[in-house]
């Protein structure tokens, strides 16, 4: 213990995992296959109703849809429409469009909540934390001081004071024009 009361960081040097973490050495039980569609991709196909999806808004190459697991009310995320892992596989076109469609959700996300705060990320991997690791999203999701409660804590639960519906009605109102 330092004098603060604070441990010291140690450092553990593990050069023997550099070979598993880039990649290099690759057998046959360590690689899977690419998926042929993510469940993103899916809601794009036309093969279901947008509105079931709560597409807020479609772009040419991107959109924005209400997360169906949100943290809070609102909980947005922009995504390509094409499953990519990580924005160096993005084109051009894509990048430009997932930002500006970042930008209004954004707005959208201000004005149907009056936010003291937004979230703005993305998790890109596996490792990171991305749950579906094989297409890129970035999540849009207003904050308030004080908005976590005991239940995260405690209960491991956290309470979404509205429906999907709500929200995503709450957020196509507001949605800035094109």
């Amino acid at each position: 213990m330092t004098q603060s009361g604070a441990s010291r960081l140690r450092v553990l040097w593990a050069g023997w995992r550099k070979s598993y973490v880039s990649g290099e050495v690759q057998n046959e039980e360590n690689v899977q296959p690419l998926p042929t569609s993510s469940i993103f991709e899916n809601i794009f196909t036309g093969e279901s109703d947008t509105g079931s999806n709560y597409v807020l808004y479609e772009g040419t190459f991107c959109a924005a849809i209400l997360n169906k697991y949100p943290y809070v009310s609102g909980h947005t995320l922009v995504l390509p429409k094409r499953a990519i892992p990580d924005l160096i596989h993005l084109s051009n076109e894509e990048s430009a469009e997932l930002w500006e469609i970042t930008n209004k959700a954004v707005k959208a996300i201000t004005e149907a909540y009056h936010p003291d705060g937004i979230n703005v990320g993305m998790n890109i991997g596996k490792a990171a934390g991305a749950s579906i690791p094989e297409h890129l999203h970035v999540h849009c999701l207003p904050r308030w001081e004080g908005d976590t409660t005991f239940l995260t804590s405690i209960a491991e639960a956290r309470m979404i004071p509205e429906t999907l519906t709500s929200s995503y009605q709450r957020l196509k109102e507001v949605w800035p024009a094109s």
